[in-house]
């Protein structure tokens, strides 16, 4: 083997790497959709923007170029095959609030790494006196807690590593243990269910709202919480007792403080030094925007504005916790495929592509014929299968959940139901390690292995299934 110089591992350097292969597919995929005439029943505008969609999506799962470079070259394609009027039409999903939404949570996310506050907080919830079961248990509600002022599951995968190993140490166990997989599993796969919970609690939820938003109903930060928090919890809950029960952590070895001379087992149960200055601001500024979501809600407040809010307030001279270095950071790649993906079904929608691509399907699977619980099935496996092959749950959400809507309203199954249930499925099913962050972290620096990260990512698919089962059919027609 050798690495070139992407720094890509090539299994054989005669073979094309899956970048190269990639960039070649997405340009076969162009020439062919530009030049070749148009199926029957198929318009040439409609073939033109299947053609810079596929493009597109080519290269993003397979990273050919960069996500910058490739999202801004799909939004230049939409305007250059005149699809669009004018270029301002075609970067339309640019202007969408979720693009600077997500901009300022990200911003809110590295400013509260960035004073430590997210680890004094992990640190503070942790006990130096317990056994590995029930550590498991604590790192579970821990995580499970910092997630609803926390956004970013990957920010807390990174803050427990540490502990996570240091804990490891303390008990004396190898770190291939049972104890140290089942704190990895937890940390990859059980960690971003809890982001759901909550509106604002991460990309995935952020998104689904903002299509709930517009093209079903208005949903509230508050009526989302009412929906979400409870099938949230119980999957959450049982997806991490399974952890602990697959990997049969035991329950007899305790932690002596002087196990770990200097380390985590000396000084936990330390009474914690005082806040910093800049850790009282992030909290306060934080809680402040926490309140202003939950108030907004009720008198119609945009979410973004109590975002932009704190993200104004932490930047202000003085200050300078977010910085001019901070805001070079933020994942662009990340954002800049949100928007181009938003453009191209902007302008799916306004050509009548996304109602050709449903009228075909049905030809085939007869939605209205069929019984809602059997095309809600169907919808739903199809949205996992397309979800294997994006990198994050958000991405294929944003692809994803318009297009099972489409379908849904055929059969006639309740929109807004079909779109928490896409939401919990995609969610929760990470078969390989690069379709979840948090997985792909914890994969690499923990001991799992593939075949590890696919078995639990099937439990934990199952277990969405139940829930969205139990939530469909008993919980939300109560709340709704």
């Amino acid at each position: 083997m050798r690495l070139d110089r992407f720094g890509e591992t090539r299994i054989l350097p005669f073979l094309p790497s899956v970048r190269s292969f990639g960039l070649a597919l997405a340009l076969v995929v162009l020439v062919i959709g530009i030049l070749s005439p148009p199926p029957a029943g198929m318009t040439q505008e409609i073939q033109l923007v299947l053609t810079v969609f596929f493009f597109a999506l080519v290269l993003w799962l397979t990273k050919a170029i960069p996500y910058t470079l490739s999202s801004v070259l799909s939004v230049v394609l939409l305007f250059t095959l005149e699809l669009t009027d004018t270029f301002e039409e075609a970067a339309i999903g640019y202007a969408s609030s979720l693009f600077f939404f997500l901009f300022v949570l990200l911003l809110l996310g590295n400013a509260i790494s960035k004073v430590e506050l997210d680890d004094r907080v992990a640190k503070g919830l942790l006990s130096s006196q317990s056994t590995p079961r029930r550590t498991i248990r604590s790192l579970a509600s821990n995580l499970l807690i910092l997630s609803f002022f926390m956004p970013s599951a990957m920010a807390r995968t990174v803050t427990f590593i540490p502990v996570v190993r240091r804990l490891t140490t303390v008990y004396g166990l190898d770190q291939n243990s049972n104890f140290t997989r089942s704190s990895f599993i937890l940390l990859g796969h059980v960690n971003p269910i809890a982001s759901m919970a909550l509106m604002t609690g991460g990309g995935m939820a952020i998104i689904t709202s903002e299509i709930i938003n517009s093209t079903v109903r208005a949903v509230t930060w508050v009526e989302w919480g009412i929906l979400m928090i409870p099938p949230t919890l119980v999957l959450y809950g049982l997806a991490a007792i399974s952890a602990g029960l697959i990997y049969g952590v035991n329950d007899t070895v305790t932690v002596e403080e002087s196990a770990d001379e200097g380390g985590l087992g000396a000084d936990v149960d330390e009474e914690p030094p005082p806040l910093t200055r800049d850790q009282r601001i992030v909290a306060v500024v934080m809680l402040g925007a926490i309140l202003g979501w939950v108030i907004g809600s009720f008198i119609g407040l945009p979410t973004i504005v109590p975002a932009i809010g704190a993200g104004v307030i932490l930047a202000m001279p003085g200050i300078d916790i977010i910085t001019t270095e901070d805001i070079r950071d933020v994942s662009w790649g990340v954002l800049f495929l949100i928007g181009a993906m938003f453009s191209i079904l902007s302008v799916m929608e306004t050509s009548g592509t996304l109602g050709y691509v449903v009228d075909g399907i049905t030809q085939y699977i007869a939605f209205s014929s069929l019984p809602t619980w059997q095309a809600v099935t169907i919808l739903l496996i199809l949205a996992v299968c397309i979800r294997v092959f994006f990198s994050t749950a958000s991405a294929a959400i944003v692809i994803v959940l318009p297009i099972i809507l489409e379908f849904g309203e055929i059969s006639g199954a309740n929109s807004l139901y079909l779109a928490l249930s896409v939401l919990i499925l995609i969610g929760s099913t990470t078969f390989l390690p690069f379709n979840t962050s948090a997985v792909l972290i914890s994969f690499d620096r923990g001991p799992l292995t593939n075949r590890e990260v696919f078995g639990f990512g099937f439990v934990t698919m199952c277990l969405a299934a139940v829930i969205i089962s139990l939530s469909w059919f008993l919980y939300w027609p109560l709340v709704t």
